[in-house]
């Protein structure tokens, strides 16, 4: 909570302009900037509910807006820097700190396993979304705007429980910074089982279409065949 407070301090004074400044930190986010998705998001939910209860919802509407187009284009960027520089890219230093040759090896095993579905996942995890962004592009196995669905379907869920648990927070920011630290793991546990339980029941349908249409392609072999 103390990295969400100092953020806050920091924006407060520029709150006329918060919303192009949590609009450009996310994108940086996007780069790689070590600063916590989720801290910049909270960060911006406060700000948004710090204002006269009168506008707290166009504020907020406002911030959601901002946020989510935030992580959307910062996604995107690492995406597209990768689909257009393709493997050269690994020869500039910074992307080569941000993607070692272990960790390229990695997200493309997980490509090969998983499929379109890595980019759902590493949505929500920090250390695992830029990289994996960059491979899609790299590697094009994923065409721009499948990228952008599968990232835009998980941001749906991660953007506006972060800016909610902020916005609700922002006018008791000590109970807040207790009920976060309280709890951030069950906070976690409950994103990880909504995931697995979203990505296998959508695994799980994927398989009995497949598993329906190579019937229905079998009964017309076989009418086929009797005629």
């Amino acid at each position: 909570m103390e990295h969400i407070e100092a953020l806050v301090n920091f924006l407060l004074p520029y709150q006329a302009y918060s919303y192009a400044l949590v609009f450009g930190i996310l994108i940086l986010c996007g780069f790689g900037l070590p600063i916590p998705e989720d801290v910049v998001l909270v960060s911006g939910g406060i700000l948004s509910g710090l204002g006269s209860e009168s506008s707290h919802l166009t504020e907020l509407c406002y911030m959601l807006g901002v946020s989510f187009a935030g992580v959307l284009l910062g996604d995107s960027t690492m995406y597209i820097l990768g689909r257009v520089f393709g493997y050269r890219i690994q020869k500039f230093k910074p992307m080569r700190a941000l993607l070692s040759p272990k960790r390229f090896a990695q997200v493309q095993k997980l490509f090969n396993k998983y499929g379109i579905w890595v980019l759902f996942v590493a949505r929500f995890i920090p250390v695992l979304r830029s990289p994996t962004f960059l491979v899609a592009g790299m590697s094009r196995r994923v065409g721009f705007f499948k990228f952008i669905g599968m990232d835009g379907f998980a941001a749906i869920i991660s953007v506006p429980i972060w800016v909610l648990i902020g916005h609700y927070g922002a006018q008791n920011r000590e109970a807040l910074a207790n009920w976060l630290h309280d709890s951030k793991m069950a906070i976690l546990i409950f994103t990880v089982v909504i995931i697995s339980a979203l990505v296998l029941y959508i695994r799980s349908r994927m398989k009995k279409e497949k598993l329906q249409k190579a019937e229905k392609q079998q009964a017309a072999a076989r009418q086929e065949n009797s005629k």
